[in-house]
């Protein structure tokens, strides 16, 4: 995972400071938004030919680590 991790930049200089694919300015969140709204890998890296397999990974594992960090609130939704 760590491995993964060092391709990811945060750099206030650098699209303020959102984290973004080290050596690009894509937003590790424009990855994930477009992987949720069912891109598969092959489109995205088509549409954005300097990712790598291991770059679209990196934004994968930057989001689960992410989301260890911080609660999104979601509705609550009642137990059947």
């Amino acid at each position: 995972m760590a491995q993964l991790l060092d391709r990811i930049s945060i750099d206030p200089a650098v699209c303020g400071g959102r984290p973004c694919i080290k050596g690009t300015r894509i937003w590790v969140s424009l990855v994930l938004d477009l992987l949720a709204g069912g891109m598969s890998e092959a489109e995205l890296r088509a549409e954005y030919p300097q990712l790598t397999r291991d770059d679209v990974l990196a934004a994968i594992a930057y989001g689960a680590e992410a989301a260890r960090e911080r609660m999104i609130p979601l509705p609550v939704e009642p137990a059947m």
